[in-house]
């Protein structure tokens, strides 16, 4: 069974940084592209970042570029989402997708809440 935990949400003031997590389980890590999309109240999911299977290859949101950085470490399962410079637009729960070929699956998320 495929299991993506998400883990590092919160609340951060204005300005501040933030680290997510998200451990896969009972998928071969390495072959998989994995990314970080998020959804705000009353929007669709959105892509933020994205990372190819060996790391390669990062490209990222508009909003999010020189803010946010993705990385992975194939040997722990786990894709990593850096946030600096966090604006109160960024609130949203972060969800990380694991996607190979028409193959994907979702994490449950975590909340960010960006607010003095």
């Amino acid at each position: 069974q495929v299991q993506l935990v998400e883990s590092g949400g919160g609340l951060v003031q204005p300005g501040g940084s933030l680290g997510l997590s998200c451990a896969a389980s009972g998928l071969t890590f390495s072959t998989y592209s994995m990314s970080w999309y998020r959804q705000a109240p009353g929007k669709e999911r959105e892509l933020v970042a994205a990372i190819t299977s060996v790391g390669g290859s990062t490209n990222y949101a508009d909003s999010v570029k020189g803010r946010f950085t993705i990385s992975r470490d194939n040997a722990k399962n786990t894709v990593y989402l850096q946030m600096n410079s966090l604006k109160p637009e960024d609130t949203a729960v972060y969800h990380c997708n694991a996607r190979r070929g028409r193959t994907g699956y979702w994490g449950q998320g975590t909340q960010v809440t960006v607010s003095s």
